[in-house]
């Protein structure tokens, strides 16, 4: 089975074709262009490089949130194109999960993943690894980084990912924690398509029509104008 994962949550861009749960092509970008210059290209070269053409995929994995919400806008918008004509099934994943799959040999260790959702929050979720597979502890949330450290300390071997689990160790250097090594760190395209091949085989595949970005909090946009309208009145 061939699965095509793509990852836009943040400001890298990644994309994975697995089949049968190999990487036969794996890209990941962080050049500061937009996710609408960069994602078709790296689709493009992904399927060229294992030579698997879009008709040929059996299901398409995204990111569907926490994230960016213009990357996870232009990612969703993305695969509906790709799989609309083909109707080819999706799955949106939690950015979370996917990251969280990148540390499967972490065994009896909680993998803290943290993606930066700035105003003093953090985009995240807790998983203990179990016999190779991440088990969610919480759910996903946008919360406070005092919030989480207060939460962590119930826990004695812990492992960070995510793009923001730098930014957590600078906030409470006290705390004796691993952060996970840059190349299995953040949330990427083959995390997106390992969970989403699990999803699938689970039931919970959707249409291209269906499929939506999942957002935790209102875009800043709508927050100041929720706010200000609430100081008129």
């Amino acid at each position: 089975m061939k699965v095509l994962g793509i990852d836009t949550s943040a400001k890298t861009c990644s994309v994975a074709l697995l089949q049968d749960g190999v990487v036969l092509s794996s890209r990941l970008l962080g050049e500061g262009l937009t996710h609408s210059q960069t994602l078709l290209p790296l689709i493009k070269k992904t399927l060229t490089e294992s030579g698997c053409p879009v008709s040929k995929l059996d299901l398409i994995s995204i990111t569907a949130g926490p994230g960016s919400f213009t990357g996870l806008r232009i990612g969703i918008s993305t695969v509906k194109g790709l799989a609309f004509s083909d109707d080819i099934p999706c799955v949106g994943v939690s950015t979370l999960e996917a990251a969280a799959e990148n540390c499967v040999d972490y065994e009896g260790y909680v993998a803290c993943v943290l993606m930066d959702a700035r105003r003093g929050e953090f985009y995240n979720a807790l998983f203990r690894i179990e016999k190779g597979s991440p088990c969610r502890l919480t759910e996903d949330r946008a919360i406070s980084g005092e919030a989480i450290a207060d939460e962590l300390k119930s826990f004695e071997k812990i492992i960070l990912l995510g793009d923001g689990a730098e930014k957590f160790v600078s906030m409470f250097p006290e705390f004796q924690v691993a952060v996970s090594p840059e190349s299995i760190r953040y949330q990427c395209g083959r995390g997106a398509a390992i969970l989403g091949y699990k999803n699938y085989e689970s039931g919970l595949s959707t249409t291209a029509k269906q499929l939506a970005p999942v957002y935790l909090r209102l875009p800043q946009a709508e927050r100041e104008w929720q706010a200000k309208n609430n100081n008129i009145k």
